[in-house]
């Protein structure tokens, strides 16, 4: 075969191995730093604060000089929006909680504090509070509410209604009968239930 026929046939097979090179090449992997996006909208709100926002609360604290004012350490709070499921160092306005616990997340001082389990209140939920709009039917003594390491009151949930035997009058109700009953006691003595009745 003659030279100049031999160069041209290496030339293209050079050219047709770039090529198929090219075609099945994979594509560039991602940077290894490039960070995911967060899926959650409370996580990515969630950051570290030299206070605690109005209508956030916090969920961990350290003692740092990064919000010092004159010199001496100062707690950091790690705060969020409240949400239902949250254990928080705080309660917060328009929630409930279900349950305690003593840790040293919530110490601004070296000592343990008390967090919270938030909840959305609604009707038969086991509440350590009443919140407003609400009523309760039942009550039981627990270590769940506790918040000094003594027995406190967990509250089921009511909505008011015409019909219910309920521990309290709301608002906008009366009552047309009574009865006395442990089911409302947050002492261990007999109270009274009674039959709501809307105006």
């Amino acid at each position: 075969m003659a030279p100049s026929k031999l160069r041209m046939l290496l030339l293209s097979v050079v050219g047709a191995v770039a090529l198929l090179g090219a075609v099945i090449a994979p594509a560039s992997a991602a940077p290894d730093d490039a960070a995911p996006e967060s899926s959650s909208g409370v996580a990515a709100a969630a950051f570290w604060s030299c206070t605690v926002p109005s209508g956030y609360v916090y969920t961990n604290t350290q003692s740092t000089l990064d919000c010092s004012t004159g010199g001496g350490f100062h707690t950091k709070y790690y705060v969020q929006p409240p949400t239902n499921g949250l254990w928080a160092c705080s309660t917060a306005s328009g929630f409930t909680y279900s349950n305690t616990q003593s840790t040293l997340d919530c110490s601004t001082s070296g000592s343990f504090g008390t967090k919270y389990y938030l909840q959305t209140p609604k009707t038969g939920l086991w509440a350590c509070t009443v919140p407003s709009g609400y009523t309760y039917s039942n009550t039981q003594s627990t270590l769940d509410c506790s918040t000094s390491g003594s027995f406190g009151t967990k509250y089921y949930l009511q909505t008011p209604k015409t019909g219910l035997w309920a521990c309290t009058v709301p608002s906008g109700y009366t009552y047309t009968n009574t009865q006395s009953t442990l089911d409302c006691s947050t002492s261990g003595s007999f109270g009274t239930k009674y039959y709501l009745k809307a105006l």
